[in-house]
């Protein structure tokens, strides 16, 4: 190779390592907002190949096959040059200017397939150049105006930098004269590797930008994450930490959230050694918005203290209290009154699932469900009551533990449910509620995530 030969050489590899470096690194983060990098890294990887492609030297020490396909690829990285850069500008702008480089981008893409389609046809590729030309103009001329003036990148750009600005003035500047030179007919060589330099220039201007927006939506991402662990504790916290210590009553309670926190909420209400309440509830959708009315609900919890021997104002009472602040949400619960002393139990529900009571040897569904919480203000709710007897087991749970499906597209259900309840009878009712848990997360084939917060209770009457 000559000198001029050898830089070429150098660039073209440093843009496709350039190229590769970007593409490996999307892989590893495996976020959405890298698809930037990847952008980047086939436009990089494209542009360095063409440059190695084009080296007489390099061309001769190729396998024939290779030698054959050549001038198809560099006319195919001709066309397709302009389309992953417009994708790269795609990501980097929002609003008008995102919708219209996009748009840019699919007429690129039919130009480009016409290109290629012509050359598989007729060995020569050229009769849609201009017109990749032309785009590439109006791209130029784009992008451009949107850097050069404040007011348009402040609106359109995700970072606007004066790194990007320089980077495409200065290609911007050498596209200019590349075409003036070809209008005053001076040699292509005359200015050797210009054209490279300034796409360089412009290709990691581009770059800066879009590690901007990778490590600026990493950060991001990670404040999110801690902020969700510190709610995860604070929600841990408003759950009971110990079941309560009631004559002949043996509790177990667990709560699997399906995200890092979740809308699920039971408390228990003690009055004293013989006396106590159980509530469940669960707040509609997930995350952060069901958290917060999850809290809500233990606030709301210290109004009921008073009535808690009375299933259907307590139901009432909370009705009343979170409506309000639902904001179209809405929560299903369940309370149980246990009454050792008198041997008694009542019950009631706001749309929750059925209480399950399991006595020698049959297994019950009780519902006595009113209105959900949050449709309206003032509702009355039913309540079922009932005697005890030794032996007895209740089950309160929310639907995320009947709804998971498997591969076959059958939900675990109310019977498989029923079947596992009817062949731990002789558990307790931690080693009952920790069965459950793992019958459900075998339910699902591996490769789905549980798709609602799960949470149960299990008592069981001595």
């Amino acid at each position: 190779m000559n000198r001029i030969d050898l830089a070429y050489f150098a660039l073209g590899t440093v843009f496709v390592f350039f190229g590769l470096l970007c593409c490996a690194t999307a892989v590893i983060r495996k976020h959405r907002e890298t698809s930037v990098l990847i952008w980047l890294g086939i436009w990089s990887g494209m542009y360095g190949a063409n440059l190695l492609l084009g080296i007489p030297a390099v061309f001769t020490q190729l396998p024939h096959p290779m030698q054959v396909v050549t001038p198809f690829v560099r006319n195919a990285f001709a066309y397709l040059l302009l389309v992953a850069g417009l994708l790269v500008w795609a990501e980097l702008t929002v609003g008008k200017m995102r919708r219209f480089t996009q748009w840019m981008a699919i007429i690129g893409t039919a130009i480009a397939l016409g290109g290629i389609g012509e050359f598989l046809f007729t060995n020569s590729g050229n009769r849609l150049i201009p017109y990749n030309n032309l785009l590439v103009v109006i791209a130029l001329l784009s992008l451009t105006a949107v850097v050069a003036v404040p007011k348009l990148s402040k609106k359109y750009l995700l970072f606007p930098h004066p790194v990007l600005a320089v980077g495409t003035l200065a290609f911007t500047a050498e596209a200019l004269f590349r075409n003036i030179s070809r209008w005053l007919a001076l040699p292509s060589r005359a200015f050797p590797l210009l054209d490279e330099f300034a796409f360089a220039l412009f290709l990691f201007s581009f770059a800066f930008v879009a590690a901007q927006k990778v490590f600026t939506n990493e950060r991001r991402l990670l404040s999110i994450e801690k902020e969700l662990e510190i709610a995860r504790q604070i929600q841990t916290s408003i759950l009971p930490t110990s079941t309560p210590d009631i004559l002949d009553l043996k509790v177990a309670a667990a709560y699997e959230p399906m995200t890092a926190i979740g809308g699920d909420f039971y408390e228990f209400l003690p009055v004293d050694a013989r006396h106590g309440g159980f509530l469940m509830a669960d707040v509609s959708g997930h995350g952060v918005p069901a958290a917060l009315i999850a809290s809500m609900l233990k606030v709301a919890m210290q109004s009921v203290v008073g009535c808690s021997h009375q299933p259907a104002e307590v139901l009432r009472v909370l009705n009343r209290t979170l409506s309000s602040q639902l904001r179209g949400q809405f929560i299903t619960a369940a309370y149980l009154w246990l009454d050792m002393e008198e041997r008694v139990a009542s019950y009631s529900a706001a749309g929750h699932q059925p209480l399950l009571r399991y006595r020698q040897g049959r297994i019950e569904p009780i519902e006595s469900n009113g209105l959900l919480f949050g449709v309206m203000q003032d509702v009355d709710y039913p309540v079922c009551a009932m005697t005890l007897e030794s032996g007895d087991r209740f089950l309160l749970y929310t639907d995320g533990l009947v709804e998971p499906e498997n591969a076959a597209g059958e939900s675990f259900g109310d019977a498989k449910l029923q079947r596992v309840l009817s062949d731990a009878q002789t558990k307790s009712p931690a080693e009952l509620v920790t069965q459950l848990l793992a019958e459900v997360r075998r339910w699902p084939p591996p490769s789905i995530a549980l798709q609602d917060d799960i949470t149960l209770m299990a008592i069981d009457v001595a």
